[in-house]
């Protein structure tokens, strides 16, 4: 009996068309910067009138890098009320941007609350949305270097080296488990809070 053929491995590369099985009852569909806005377009006037949220995600090692999410809200026509709602329906749309071309057209005329959402992801990941009014920084100042969201981002920021740590003092009372006394435990704590002046409470 011949052995059964191992699958093959997975790629870096994605079907930017596939359409993916529902999470959390939201349907999950893939597409691309050249089709994103007439996408929308037709969900809008599906019914998915309502835009919660548009977000994005950096995937260094897989082409394309980065993805615009979109997520959409079906409401009821016929509820009066809130209570008469019921379940509504939920859309995510996927879009695949390539990190060399790194552009998306925008919605923010289709939905107010695209605005600030666009101008945040351009901010953070250095996604540009074509023909937005108003495309600029809106969390980080102006002239900010980089964009913090991206996966390979330096974790201290731009343009900054790592203070070294100065080395930390009766590491014998910590391995032996004896509580530093006296002088000892005064030594200890001005250690600490210069470490903290220097590196800040977090360090």
């Amino acid at each position: 009996m011949p052995s059964p053929q191992m699958p093959p491995l997975a790629t870096s590369a994605i079907d930017p068309t596939a359409v993916r099985p529902p999470i959390d009852d939201a349907i999950i569909e893939r597409t691309a910067p050249a089709r994103v806005r007439a996408r929308l377009e037709a969900l809008k006037e599906e019914g998915f009138a309502l835009l919660l949220d548009v977000g994005a995600a950096d995937y260094p090692n897989r082409k394309p890098r980065f993805d615009v999410v979109y997520h959409l809200l079906k409401l009821s026509p016929a509820a009066a009320s809130v209570a008469q709602i019921g379940s509504p329906q939920r859309y995510r749309l996927l879009c695949g941007v390539p990190e060399d071309d790194a552009t998306v057209p925008t919605v923010s005329d289709l939905w107010k609350s695209a605005d600030w959402a666009e101008r945040e992801i351009f901010d953070l990941f250095g996604i540009q949305f074509s023909g937005h009014p108003d495309l600029r920084r809106i969390q980080m100042p102006v002239h900010w270097e980089g964009y913090p969201l991206r996966k390979d981002y330096p974790l201290r920021g731009p343009a900054r080296e790592k203070a070294p740590r100065p080395d930390f003092a009766l590491k014998s009372n910590i391995v032996s488990g004896t509580p530093p006394t006296g002088k000892t435990a005064q030594a200890l704590a001005e250690q600490v809070m210069q470490a903290r002046k220097e590196h800040g409470d977090g360090a």
